[in-house]
């Protein structure tokens, strides 16, 4: 293998963003040079046409061992990769980059041994443990593709995954801990081999890791009727295995399938290559995390999401810092103390979570008493993403805790952040609300329904992408290339079209409002969600809210809110639902015909900590709903539908006003 030790330096934000856009081809060529090449690549883009693009495509690599090997050949072995802290266990589990490097190996001669050869798919479906980073691990030392499932998910949505994949072996556990209950997976995954079929599924073995903590064992299925595969020990076939040494792969050759986090009905795997994604994160982990050999990272975080992906796994590892795998939750494992308590243990210089979970902690801790019981000398800034971070709390966060608070923009699809604040080369200036602004490689526009560019500062639309997307960015969707077509670049040809809408400032700082489908029409107004919220969660007692648009039989829509309130708070809920009424009104307007609250216990959320809105507005408009498959508690749904008989609304025709 071959690396370059140079390093190229940048004095300012503005030369990288600009260097990037002028001449993209050698701007990342020579990021290429952090990546330990088998072939290095001569030619840095192939662009034959609008719609296809390709990195890197005369390089190879391996990507597991650009992870571990090299770091181990540098003289690196005994420096701490993965820590696996598990608050539903109370234990701690260090693995260094020998240990972890060997146990990958093997496992992917365990992998060979079953069958499994480059280009092969390999479905993941475990618990956050250290098995499921070395599966995906030896997938990708194998040259095999990896697709992991969030764990827990219902047999008919990984019996869906199972179909469009067609994986020849999968790996699973005995099951998942949640909060008070064990989730048992393998009768999961013998329904869902169940329903694919034995000829259809294409399985041929079932690996199983036993968990002490939850039932159940490659054994108990040995032999059952209707799976038609195979089911191994996972201790078993690794003790007969012999380890695998990295093979070879073209930059292009897909690293891993990851279905996005939405999905029902027919699932949509996104494609990630394995030579671009790698340069792109070796970028991230120096140019925005500002990350490297001795640092730690803890992403709460789960590897069936894409922040897991690039950064649970892969990103720390290129880097070759240490990265924290964390198993609980951030409040009632065993209090809203927890991420404090991980972080001090760990001496993490970085924390990534959603905004969700910061407000889960407001919630319940809204004075960060837990806080004060951990040293977190060594936390350097907190990133975020997933879901709007609305102000008030990035406020809370920021000035509770000391540090620098980046809220970034990205998605499944790409990867990698689109917007953030690159604290690596400088920390630019900081507004609440804001993504701060495009990272090298991405040309962000904001245009018209024609596709149109829209120049004005603060003036919303959709957000799009200039292509081609730079490394790292989604190849296709697996199986499907007029879809992948169909679903990103036909809106706005020329564009990757996010689905979401914001606008640029006067400085050229991003602020994203929310899914283009959040966007409200009131009488022929046009408003947006994300700003409706800002607007509630600036009321004290407000912990966490939603804004949906619902049906109105003379406006069209009108916008109605759900919030929840928190720990501590004494005010009546009419009280609090006519003082929201009034600050919405005050705020902006009569405009948003804003008359209906509902307080709620809990909004209804999907595992990666996204609110259900969709869900939510079905619901009320009394049309058909199904609940998505990625809801992290289904009973949300129950509380929900009867908190909307304690909706408190205002008369349409009453005008309330605060007080000056």
């Amino acid at each position: 293998m071959t690396a370059s030790n140079s390093k190229t330096q940048y004095t300012s934000y503005q030369e990288v963003w600009e260097r990037s856009q002028s001449d993209p081809a050698e701007f990342w060529l020579s990021e290429s040079e952090y990546i330990n090449w088998i072939t290095p690549p001569a030619t840095a883009l192939s662009h034959p046409s609008e719609t296809e693009w390709r990195w890197f495509p005369d390089g190879t690599l391996n990507v597991s061992a650009n992870a571990l090997d090299r770091h181990v050949d540098a003289g690196r072995g005994d420096a701490i990769a993965l820590i696996a802290d598990s608050a539903m266990t109370g234990t701690q589990e260090r693995v260094s980059y020998t240990e972890l490097r060997d146990r990958v190996a093997v496992f992917a001669g365990a992998l060979r041994d079953l069958g499994v050869e480059k280009g092969d798919r390999v479905l993941v479906y475990c618990p956050m443990t250290p098995e499921a980073v070395i599966a995906m691990l030896a997938c990708a030392r194998l040259g095999a593709i990896h697709s992991v499932v969030f764990g827990g998910f219902a047999a008919n949505e990984l019996a869906a995954r199972i179909d469009d994949a067609k994986p020849r072996v999968i790996v699973t556990s005995s099951g998942g801990l949640e909060p008070g209950r064990q989730v048992p997976y393998l009768p999961l995954v013998h329904r869902a081999l169940e329903i694919c079929g034995a000829e259809s599924s294409g399985v041929s073995a079932v690996v199983v890791a036993d968990r002490a903590h939850v039932p159940g064992t490659a054994a108990d299925f040995t032999g059952s009727a209707g799976a038609g595969a195979t089911w191994y020990d996972w201790d078993t076939i690794v003790a007969a295995a012999t380890p695998a040494d990295p093979v070879p792969v073209h930059a292009n050759d897909p690293l891993y399938i990851l279905y996005t986090s939405g999905t029902t009905g027919s699932p949509k795997g996104i494609v990630r290559d394995s030579g671009g994604y790698a340069v792109a994160l070796s970028w991230v982990m120096r140019g925005i995390y500002d990350f490297g050999p001795g640092d730690t990272i803890f992403t709460a975080s789960d590897v069936g999401w894409v922040v897991g992906h690039s950064f649970i796994v892969y990103g720390p590892l290129l880097a070759g810092g240490t990265t924290v795998l964390y198993e609980g939750k951030p409040v009632g494992t065993p209090d809203p103390g927890s991420f404090w308590r991980v972080l001090a243990e760990t001496g993490a210089k970085i924390l990534s979570t959603a905004p969700t979970a910061l407000r889960a902690i407001r919630r319940e801790d809204p004075e960060l008493r837990e806080r004060e019981k951990y040293d977190l000398s060594r936390l350097r800034a907190i990133y975020l993403a997933g879901e709007r971070m609305d102000p008030e709390t990035w406020h809370w966060v920021r000035d509770g805790i000391g540090v620098p608070v980046v809220d970034h923009w990205w998605q499944t699809e790409t990867g990698w952040p689109i917007c953030a604040n690159p604290l690596g080369i400088e920390e630019l200036t900081v507004k609440a609300g804001s993504t701060t602004v495009p990272m090298p490689g991405f040309d962000v526009r904001i245009v018209d329904a024609a596709g149109v560019d829209i120049t004005a500062p603060g003036v919303e639309g959709n957000i799009a992408i200039k292509l081609p997307l730079p490394p790292g960015g989604m190849l296709e969707i697996w199986g499907s290339r007029q879809r992948f077509l169909d679903s990103y670049l036909a809106a706005f040809p020329g564009y990757y079209a996010s689905g979401d809408a914001g606008h640029f400032d006067e400085d050229g700082h991003l602020f994203v409002m929310g899914r283009t489908d959040d966007v409200i029409n009131v009488a022929g107004h046009r408003l947006s969600t994300g700003s409706l919220e800002e607007v509630l969660t600036q009321h004290a007692a407000v912990a966490e809210c939603a804004v949906i648009g619902i049906h109105d039989p003379l406006k069209g829509q009108r916008a109605a809110g759900f919030v929840t309130v928190s720990r501590g708070t004494r005010i009546p809920n009419e009280e609090l639902a006519a003082a929201l009424i009034a600050l919405i009104r005050d705020r902006v307007g009569p405009v948003a015909s804003f008359r209906d609250v509902t307080v709620v216990n809990r909004l209804p959320k999907t595992r990666s900590g996204k609110i259900l809105r969709k869900t939510m507005r079905q619901i009320v408009d009394g049309e058909a709903y199904t609940v998505p498959a990625t809801i992290e508690d289904s009973g949300v749904i129950d509380e929900f539908i009867a908190a909307l008989a304690q909706t408190v609304s205002a008369p349409p025709t009453r005008a309330v006003t605060l007080p000056r």
